[in-house]
């Protein structure tokens, strides 16, 4: 039997796993470890703010610790996002998982830390606060987090690797779902631990188990996704080179795409604009909401946390079964419109101030945002080629990732002013959002 040249038969296996062998892999390991690292972040924030108080701080340092994860993000997202595009997604997404864990550890060895006063300030427009030595190591954990925190922007690009087009609304869907039963349980979890002796130890230590269990998942369970294989195809290249054959494998392709070469594709700007648009207008929502909550509506934390695993509740149930329904029937962009008036709209309510209406806002909240950003998503994965997702999903994370700077930190300023009225603002981004949605119904054509 004839045998085939080594290069020739990597290339038959290239094209193979190009032609059908990423599209038969399970999203089940994936939604598992988006809803694990869901779980573990969102099992901290229900206490974080006393603890930044304990260490000195106050709520100007609490707005600057919140906005820390996601400035390192803006900077570690689009790289981690293009090295999975030359390396693999696999590989890209245990790095970062084993960010995240050791980001816990150190979080976890802050409050071992003795409370050494490092800093003293005294401001009128910042208030008076303290820097201790584990409120610096927090901000050091928060930021090593942010900087390897590309898992969410990778991870949509895996989902994008293994999902035929007709099917992405429905499988962004069932990732959005996995988050939100992560921050339905996270909070829960951490009501139960962190009222046992070890206080608020327990849960930190409960977001690092999770983490190492998501880094594991990563390393024994999950298959690569990327059809351009890695370590084969870095054999190949050299190889080619000394022969001084002509280069066409798609990791050379993808190591010569950068971010500005990706800006430049059809449609990209557009849909990262409309990205930075849609978050700025949530995070503008989730710093005011808590304020609002307990200055406006007077609720303790208890109905605070009744109120988001309400709204997340909801939201899982929008972004399955009645998602999938309704993107069987209608366009993307379709959802995309009318998911945002939806939206817009229940800031609207919010602004009444009024308990009930709030809970009336939560529906509309979870109804029009389990509509539009799932398919916000699908359609987004369609720009582009193959071998820049992982690069055009680390830009959209960046880009989130500024539009969170700016809503956590003005968000916060707007609402000492305008108080319910910052919801206001949130309603008119995302019916402009809507509004220019529109068009991408043209992405959708060309994709």
């Amino acid at each position: 039997m004839h045998s085939l040249p080594y290069l020739d038969y990597i290339d038959l296996r290239q094209e193979e796993k190009m032609a059908s062998g990423t599209r038969h892999i399970s999203i089940f390991p994936v939604l598992l470890i988006n809803f694990i690292g869901t779980l573990g972040f969102s099992i901290v924030i229900p206490f974080l703010v006393f603890l930044v108080t304990r260490w000195g701080g106050n709520a100007f340092v609490y707005g600057l610790l919140a906005a820390t994860y996601p400035a390192f993000q803006f900077v570690g997202a689009p790289i981690l996002g293009r090295w999975s595009d030359r390396i693999g997604r696999r590989r890209v997404l245990l790095v970062s998982q084993l960010g995240t864990f050791v980001s816990w550890l150190i979080f976890a060895g802050a409050m071992a830390l003795p409370k050494d006063v490092l800093l003293d300030i005294r401001s009128t427009i910042i208030g008076t606060f303290t820097l201790t030595l584990p409120l610096l190591v927090l901000f050091v954990a928060r930021a090593l987090d942010g900087l390897t925190g590309g898992n969410i922007s990778v991870a949509n690009a895996y989902l994008t690797d293994i999902t035929p087009e007709e099917e992405r609304s429905k499988n962004f869907g069932k990732m959005a779902i996995s988050s939100n039963l992560g921050f339905v349980l996270g909070p829960a979890l951490a009501g139960l631990l962190g009222s046992t002796a070890l206080g608020e130890l327990l849960p930190v230590a409960a977001a690092a188990f999770v983490s190492l269990l998501a880094t594991l998942l990563v390393a024994f369970y999950l298959p690569e996704s990327n059809p351009c294989a890695y370590e084969e195809h870095r054999r190949c290249v050299g190889v080619r080179k000394i022969l001084g054959q002509e280069q066409k494998n798609c990791f050379e392709a993808a190591e010569g795409a950068g971010w500005k070469e990706a800006l430049r594709r059809p449609y990209v700007g557009y849909m990262l604009m409309l990205y930075f648009l849609i978050f700025l207008g949530f995070n503008f929502f989730y710093t005011a909401f808590p304020n609002h909550a307990v200055r406006g509506l007077e609720w303790t934390v208890g109905r605070v946390g009744i109120f988001f695993t309400i709204l997340s509740g909801i939201m899982v149930f929008v972004q399955g079964p009645l998602l999938a329904r309704l993107s069987s029937k209608y366009s993307p962009t379709i959802l995309i419109v009318g998911g945002g008036v939806v939206l817009g709209t229940s800031f609207v309510v919010l602004t009444a101030g009024d308990t009930t209406l709030t809970y009336g806002a939560a529906v509309l909240f979870a109804l029009g945002n389990g509509l539009m950003w799932p398919s916000y998503m699908s359609v987004l994965s369609k720009v582009g080629s193959e071998d820049s997702q992982g690069m055009i999903q680390g830009l959209g994370a960046s880009v989130g990732s500024l539009a969170s700077i700016m809503g956590l930190v003005v968000g916060g300023l707007l609402y000492n002013s305008l108080t319910a009225g910052t919801f206001a603002l949130s309603a008119i981004i995302i019916y402009a959002s809507a509004l220019l949605s529109i068009r991408t119904s043209s992405v959708s054509s060309s994709g």
